[in-house]
Formats: structure tokens, sequence, C-alpha cells
């Protein structure tokens, strides 16, 4: 990465370039003032979005020269419409829109920082929880950000500068010179943003657009605001202007749901298959958890001391992973009780709240369960007032319900939060089913001095090392908690499941190979931050201290539970398989694939990572050796996690378990009028 020296005396040279063309341009006749304008505004958004580029710093994504001719074609474009107003109002329109563009363009750069991704209209609909991100925005800000906006003294000033000199200057020449030279800007826009554009897309690029591609690839192609302006096209062609979707299509994904539901149901016969029915089921999503963590010390300390003697007692499921998306820890939620997978872009818990679904909670109320959430945030966030209702939930106890006796991070102590939760379960009677969600592991993990009890060592003051003790907190609030489990009665009277709902979004890896002693492949990297703990406490104890190896992912979670509890899923609309069973290996281990939502996957022998077409595809890795393998030997687990994610998608995205569910109860009701007709 550049230095912040290097980049400001480029930003200096370029503002001292700016500067010569106002002091060249001032005594030119009026015709140029519309010009000068026109050339500064793009001059210093062409420069801005140069910075952008760098500071992503996505690897194959250099900015070229066609990418330069399409920033520029895009930027006359948005901007030459104003050539036709008088020179004030000109200047001044150009100063809003530099300020306009900058604050999108830094948005991106901040959403970039933490999610590795690009802003879309999916997740701007959700732009009410901005605001809630507070610390995390703080943290992603950094002193060079400053460079972006340096131009807005001038631009803002220019229209006072700048003063019309008498009528010629005021007229800049007649209207049809002035609409003609326009529509030649515009045309000239046009031909600069198009003609790369449809290059890219007949040849390297070719079927990015037709595919649910990362969306920085698309800006790869299309720049910043060209992005912005495919993505409103996309959704807006998504959400009012899709097709319904066709009955081959539709077809192929009850075939799919079908056979993965006779998979679930040929497992009736195992053993386990309702050892532990009618038992309370206390399932508890740890924020940003890694498998990496587990049984690790650090400066002399281990890192998870009480998740470390609770495996002695529980089942591990190793290679286990998350399959979030943009909607993170609500992906999780989706995932891990409605065995679904979330979407490519936005939540499932904003876009799809009012489809049907068949989850966790909403299964075990119709078996006479009392169900009840627990998140000690606003209720509003990710649209869980709505959405826990939906799914099942009988109660939702949000921050509103807790006593704010431990301020830690975002909002309540997990220490505090899963004790106040504890105390509510007497309330719901048995059996229940409690969903519990921590926070104080929530990025960017500063933690007050009360809380902080981990000595990072050469880690202290940077954000690995707080993550650590932000891990540790959540470790040692589990372990009062599952204390507290063992003293009320519910230990040994409930199946409690304890997971990770995403990676940590730090990505230095050089860090992550002094934490771990060891250099880290490309494979492994990839591995490390899909890679989350899944531990499994039986009533009984049963399988305490066993490891089941994956490949296996949070979509699994609700069959598994439901398998235990003797709860038939044959018919059920789950794309998940039972983990924990009488057989080992685990069901379908062999040629099982786990698939996440950007097209990468993992069968347990391989693990492929989706790429672009402009990086030459996605690249087959051997899990063993982390060596990349030709692509034919991933092909057959690529076919099979294409079919699950469309699948999952035609379920999710066209709301097809609802009408499958009324298609059914027609059926019934057709069938009886005909038996007593």
């Amino acid at each position: 990465m550049p230095s912040m020296e290097t980049e400001g005396f480029d930003v200096m040279v370029m503002l001292s370039i700016l500067l010569r063309l106002i002091r060249e341009r001032l005594p030119l006749l009026p015709m140029a003032v519309p010009f000068s304008g026109l050339v500064l505004f793009a001059a210093a958004m062409l420069a801005k979005l140069a910075l952008f580029n760098r500071w992503i710093d996505v690897r194959y994504m250099e900015m070229t020269m066609d990418d330069v001719l399409i920033a520029c074609g895009t930027l006359l474009l948005l901007s030459g419409w104003t050539l036709p107003l008088p020179v004030r109002a000109r200047l001044a329109s150009l100063a809003a829109m530099n300020v306009l563009l900058t604050l999108i363009l830094y948005a991106d750069l901040l959403y970039f920082r933490y999610f590795q991704d690009l802003i879309s209209v999916p997740v701007l609909l959700q732009a009410r929880q901005v605001g809630s991100l507070g610390g995390s925005i703080a943290a992603l800000v950094e002193a060079k950000d400053a460079l972006l906006f340096l131009d807005w003294p001038v631009a803002l000033l220019l229209p006072w500068i700048m003063r019309p000199r008498g009528r010629g200057s005021r007229a800049a020449g007649s209207r049809s010179v002035r609409a003609a030279v326009c529509a030649a800007v515009c045309l000239a826009g046009f031909l600069m943003t198009a003609l790369p554009i449809r290059e890219a897309r007949t040849g390297w690029a070719g079927g990015l657009f037709g595919a649910d591609w990362w969306n920085v690839s698309i800006y790869n192609v299309v720049g910043l605001y060209g992005f912005h302006a495919y993505d409103a096209y996309r959704h807006v062609k998504r959400a009012y202007a899709s097709v319904p979707l066709a009955a081959e299509a539709e077809a192929e994904a009850a075939g799919w749901f079908t056979r993965r539901g006779a998979a679930r149901a040929a497992l009736a016969r195992d053993s386990l298959f309702g050892k532990y029915a009618g038992h309370n089921v206390i399932v508890i999503q740890v924020e940003a958890l890694q498998s990496f963590v587990l049984g690790r010390e650090w400066n002399g300390q281990p890192v998870t001391p009480r998740l470390n003697g609770l495996l002695r007692e529980s089942v591990l499921v190793d290679r286990f992973h998350h399959q979030t998306a943009q909607g993170r820890t609500s992906d999780a939620e989706f995932a891990a009780l409605c065995s679904l997978h979330p979407l490519a872009s936005g939540s499932v818990f904003v876009r799809h709240a009012d489809r049907d679904y068949d989850c966790l909670p909403g299964i075990l109320k119709e078996a006479g369960y009392g169900t009840a959430a627990f998140h000690a945030y606003d209720g509003g966030f990710w649209n869980r007032n709505v959405m826990y209702g939906r799914i099942g939930f009988d109660h939702f106890f949000s921050k509103k319900h807790f006593a704010m006796d431990e301020p830690v991070g975002w909002s309540l102590g997990d220490r505090s939060f899963l004790r106040q939760s504890a105390d509510r379960f007497r309330r719901l009677g048995q059996p229940f089913h409690a969903f519990l969600v921590t926070l104080s592991s929530h990025h960017p993990y500063h933690l007050p001095a009360s809380a902080d009890a981990f000595d990072a060592g050469e880690f202290e003051g940077t954000m690995f090392g707080d993550y650590l003790g932000a891990v540790h907190y959540a470790d040692a609030a589990l372990g009062e908690f599952v204390d507290r489990l063992k003293a009320d009665g519910l230990w040994e009277r409930s199946i409690v499941v304890i997971y990770g709902d995403h990676d940590n979004s730090l990505a230095d890896w050089a860090t992550y190979e002094r934490f771990l002693g060891r250099p880290l492949g490309p494979a492994e990297r990839h591995a490390l931050l899909r890679a989350v703990p899944l531990i499994v406490h039986l009533p009984d104890g049963a399988f305490g201290g066993e490891v089941r190896t994956g490949p296996a992912g949070q979509i699994d979670i609700a069959p598994t539970i439901l398998h235990l509890l003797g709860v038939d899923t044959g018919n059920r609309i789950m794309a998940g398989l039972p983990l924990i069973t009488g057989a080992e290996p685990m069901p379908d281990s062999d040629g099982r694939v786990v698939a996440f939502r950007n097209g990468s996957f993992t069968d347990g022998r391989h693990f492929h990572v989706a790429r672009p077409p402009e990086e030459g595809g996605g690249v087959c890795y051997d899990i063993r050796t982390g060596e990349p393998l030709t692509p034919g030997r991933c092909e057959i687990a690529l076919r099979a996690a294409e079919e699950e994610l469309a699948a999952s998608a035609r379920a999710v995205e066209h709301g097809l378990i609802g009408k499958w569910r009324r298609a059914g109860i027609d059926s019934t009701k057709a069938k009886t009028a005909d038996r007593f007709g």
C-alpha cells in the first residue's frame, strides 16, 4: 500500500494543476468558463476514484486506461447537463455534485473496509441501521481519508470567485450552441463509457451481468458510479419487473428439496432419532466467534478456557463453516434456524420477511414448545421485530427488556445479557426453545477496562488484540451461563448448541501467522475465514469430547436439533442434513458439499474459491496440501453446490414454500371433497 506521504504528494500535485487551470482560464473568453468548471470537476473526481481503487486494493483490479476512460465518460454523463446553465448556477451545481458523489464514494469505502463489498440497493433499504454502527464506522475511518475532501473548499467557493463578465459570459453563446455543446459532451461521455464496457462484455467479462457475482467485479467493469446505476436497474428489475419463475426452474427446485428431504427422512431409522424428544432447546449464536481461537494460548493465557472445558462434555463439529453473505449476523440466524441459504445481496430478514419458511422455532411451536428469542439490541435492527414473529417465536426480548447494568461494546455485556435471559427461562414453561444472540465480541472489539481481562502482549492496542480480548470475555460469559444452567437443573434437560455467526472482518495475514505460529497459504486463508465452531451438548452428556469431522455448515443446525428431538423433516423445505447421528462419519459426508453464497464451496477434501471471469474463474484447492488443482477435480462438487444454491434462492426469492404449502392444502381439500362429495 502506498504511504500517506506519497498519497499526499500525489494529491498536492493534482491540486496545483487544478489551481493552474483556474489561473489560466480566468482571463480567457467567457465560453471557456463552462469547460473550466467541468474540467475541474472531472479532474477532482477522477483523482478520488483513483484513490478509492488504490485503497480497496483488490488484486487484478488496478486502474487501467479503459477504467480511466469509463470513469471520465461516466463523469461527463453525470455533469454534462450543467453546460446550458448560467455560469454561477453551473458551478454551484457541479459543486453540489462533487459533494454528493464524494459522499457516495466514501460510504462505499467504509463499507468495503468492513464487508469487502460495495453498498447495494438492498443494503440502502437497511440504511436505518447505519446510525447504529457507530463505533464500527469510527474504527474504519483513517487519517488519509481527508484527502477525499481537500477540494471541497475550492468547489464551494468557485461559484463566487468566477463571476460572470457581461452578457456574453452569461449567455455563453446562443441556446442552440449551448445545447449542441451539451449534446456533444454527453455523446462523448456515452461513447467513452459504452465502448470499453461492450468490449469487456464480449470478452473476459462475458456472463458477468447475468449472474450473482461479487459487486466489486461489476465495479471493475463499469466503474463505481456505473455499478450503482446498474445495481439500481438490477434491483428495480428484480423487485418490480421480474418475470415469474419458469415452471421448469420451479420443478427443479422442488425436485432438489424432495431428494434432500428423503435423505433426512431415511435417517429417521437412526438410533439417535428422537432420543431426546421433549427436551428443551437452547441455541446461542456468538458474535464473530471463529474456530482458530479454540484451544489456543497467547501470551501464556488460553483464549477460550471455558469453551475448552465445555468441549470435554460436548460434541465439536470440526470443519464447520459460516454461510453468511451481506446480511452477516441476520444471515447466520436465517441459515441456522431456517436451513436455507441467505441472499447474494441484502438480508432475507429485510427483503423477504413476508414469506413463509420452515424454521426451527415455528416447527417446535407446532410441537408444543414455548419459543423465545433474546438479543440485547434495538428490536428493529435487521427487522427482527417482524421476522422473529414470522418464523415462529412467541416472544422477542430486545434491548428495552434488559437492565443496562453492564454496558459493553454495542450494548449490554454478554455476562449480564446471558444472566438476565436465563432469569426469563422459567416463564417459558417446559419444554422451551430459547435462541440467544450475543453482541459483546462485535467489531471493533473495544471493551471497557472493567471487562478486559486478557493480556494481548505484542497485539496490545491492535484490533486483533482487542478481538482476542473480546472473545476471552465472551468465553467467560458463556462459562457463567453454563454454570447457571447447571444450577437451575436445565443442563441435564436441554440440548445446548453454541456456534459462531461469521468471521471477524480482519484479514491481516501476518498477524494470523504470528498468532498461529505458521505461514498460511491461499487455501488455508479462505478456510480460516469460513471456519466457526459448532458445539452441541446433549442432555446426558453423550459423545462428550468427541469430534465429528465435517464438512458442515450453518444450514445443518436446525435439521440436527430436530433429528435429536425425533421431529420428521422429510417434507420440510430445508437444505441441511443432521450432523449428529448414530453413524460416524456424518451422514452423506462422502460427497457432501458445503456451499457458500458467493459460489465458493468445500467438500471436505477440496476448497473451491469462486472468482470472477477476469481472474480466470474459480480455483480448486487440495485441502490437505493447499495446492491448486485442475478445475475438473472440483467439477462434480461445483455442480452440486450450484444446484443447492439455485434451489434455495428460488425458494426464498419466489416465495415457493408458501406456494407449495398452499398447494398442499388445496390438494388435501380436493381429495376430501372427492371422498365425501
